[in-house]
């Protein structure tokens, strides 16, 4: 039996606040035995969850299980800032750029096709508003470039017919209760999760119909008279076909090596405070891609601010809590700067989490070998993009046709990257330039 031994699992890197304040109600169940399943279904974040899902709704009478290596809701799909955007919003590009009209109408139907898979699913399962809220978002903006990139993404919005409006000053502090911005962009399609309440909700909701194995990682999977065995600590899966849900840890299964950019982002979450000026919850986006996404969130214990900062292009699996303590420093500025009556509210809360980008900006999609399939590479958009991608996923493996599908599957394979370290060294450069651009953006 062939078979790739993988040597790197998820490592967490500080504690999430999203994971922290969330709840969950079911016990963690291990794999503990030899088992068989007629779909096996690696990583339990949005790509799998969706697989699962959707695979569920195609031959309900067949036995999905799906293999988590750490709790759910602990690794990355836990930890992103919980903005599912329906309109262009492409992280590696110095601003938010739209395409041609052609390409943007099909990346916009795409989000709203993963958007509303995760509506259905929200529904279903009874998550409430705190956990998913059709709110829509704001592009903010703090200088006089800020303004200038939201005035350049407006007209562009235009010009495709999306809706769109303008927010001056006055609006953004009474929104925000800060008079740090000048303006904004608020774009009504976008739905504002807590992505660990909506992953725990999404899993308990799918225990019903499959069986998710926590703490399972896999350590080895190969192939064997036309099966693949995935084999963990203490038990092992056979399955005929496997569908791969890890994102960037794709390339420790042997495929996709030297073609995928692990970054690094970094955000905190304050202690909860009193209720003060501006509106109960609110989501911003910078108007630079890389200055700072801040949203406020309320519960029965107080309300709460949650920023995103920095990106680190790193080939590890984690960073320190050393490096983690230093940002959150630097986040501490970023919070004061706009909420100086906040001064005294501490950070609950930091925490970093690892996304995936190709250099040219497209999944790691497809049957990789014989009855095994990837759905990976995020891109900065997990919460849509890989909703999407496990879709498909299980799509192209249950042999299901749908134009989406076909147009889904109408793209490259993600480029080879320079060798390293040209790429360490290239990739940060850029990142940090574009950082320093920013400036109180950030």
């Amino acid at each position: 039996m062939n078979q790739n031994v993988v040597k790197r699992l998820p490592a967490l890197s500080g504690t999430s606040g999203w994971e922290a304040i969330s709840n969950r109600s079911v016990p963690v169940q291990s794999l503990d035995d030899n088992v068989s399943a007629d779909w096996l279904i690696i990583g339990a974040g949005f790509a799998g969850l969706s697989a699962a899902r959707r695979m569920s709704q195609m031959r309900p009478g067949e036995k999905v299980i799906v293999l988590e290596a750490g709790e759910v809701a602990k690794g990355t799909s836990g930890r992103n800032s919980g903005y599912m955007i329906d309109v262009p919003h492409n992280l590696s590009s110095g601003e938010y750029s739209v395409a041609s009209e052609c390409v943007t109408a099909l990346e916009i139907a795409q989000n709203r096709f993963a958007i509303s898979f995760a509506a259905a699913a929200a529904a279903e399962y009874g998550m409430s508003k705190r956990t998913f809220d059709p709110s829509g978002k704001i592009n903010a903006a703090a200088t006089a470039r800020g303004m200038k990139l939201n005035a350049k993404y407006g007209q562009s919005l235009k010009g495709i017919n999306e809706k769109h409006q303008f927010l001056d000053t006055r609006e953004m502090q009474d929104i925000t209760g800060s008079s740090y911005y000048l303006g904004g962009l608020y774009t009504p399609g976008a739905v504002m999760i807590q992505p660990a309440d909506y992953i725990r909700g999404l899993a308990e909701g799918l225990s019903q119909k499959i069986q998710i194995f926590e703490d399972s990682p896999v350590l080895t999977l190969g192939r064997k008279d036309g099966r693949w065995i995935a084999t963990s600590r203490f038990g092992s899966v056979t399955a005929p076909k496997v569908i791969i849900c890890v994102n960037g840890h794709i390339e420790d299964f042997g495929h996709f090596r030297g073609r995928l950019m692990h970054i690094f982002t970094y955000a905190s979450m304050t202690a909860p405070f009193k209720k003060e000026a501006g509106y109960e919850t609110w989501a911003l986006l910078p108007a630079d891609p890389m200055g700072a996404t801040v949203r406020k969130i309320t519960t029965d214990q107080g309300s709460r601010i949650v920023i995103r900062t920095r990106f680190t292009y790193d080939k590890t699996v984690q960073v320190s809590d050393k490096r983690i303590a230093g940002i959150a420093l630097e986040q501490r500025h970023s919070l004061e700067a706009r909420f100086p009556h906040l001064t005294g509210v501490p950070f609950e809360f930091s925490w970093a989490g690892r996304l995936c980008l190709s250099r040219n900006h497209v999944p790691a999609f497809g049957e990789i070998e014989d009855g095994l399939y990837s759905a990976c590479c995020e891109n900065g958009l997990g919460t849509v993009k890989s909703t999407l991608a496990g879709v498909m996923a299980a799509e192209l493996a249950s042999g299901a046709q749908s134009e989406q599908l076909e147009k889904f599957m109408d793209q490259p394979k993600p480029t080879r990257l320079p060798p390293e370290p040209l790429a360490w060294l290239g990739v940060n450069a850029v990142i940090r330039l574009q950082e320093l651009r920013a400036g109180r953006e950030g």
